[in-house]
């Protein structure tokens, strides 16, 4: 688990260059001033995108194989992560935020020109006149 990184993932930085190229640069990475540390994040708007793994985060669309060892322990540890990404997300939407989740399924190749559309609408509905 050691080789899971946190931040900067591939799909993290497919995202980010998605939104350069919108042309919404000026978000936070990993912000740590609202709960659950989004991946990114835009204090204006009040925006929080996570960026999450279709394995460690339980996608219900592609609903990912279990662990065929030790299985008890990953259970656990995959229900514990579902559960923290609700309850941040929760806590998000109860301070007034709008909660956004990008599944890495969403950035495969075939998929990409939806999500860059999914995301231009996103910004344009959380723009502050």
């Amino acid at each position: 688990m050691q080789g899971n990184k946190r931040a900067n993932t591939k799909p993290e930085l497919l995202v980010r260059r998605m939104l350069r190229d919108l042309g919404y640069p000026g978000y936070r990475l990993q912000w740590n001033k609202v709960p659950g540390r989004p991946d990114i994040v835009y204090p204006g708007r009040k925006l929080a995108i996570f960026v999450n793994g279709c394995f460690w985060h339980r996608c219900p669309v592609c609903n990912p194989p279990g662990v065929k060892t030790h299985t008890e322990y990953w259970e656990a540890k995959f229900r514990r992560n579902v559960e923290r990404d609700t309850r941040n997300q929760e806590a998000l939407r109860h301070m007034g935020w709008t909660v956004e989740v990008i599944w890495e399924h969403e950035l495969k190749k075939k998929a990409l020109p939806k999500t860059k559309d999914r995301l231009r609408q996103i910004m344009r509905a959380t723009e502050r006149t």
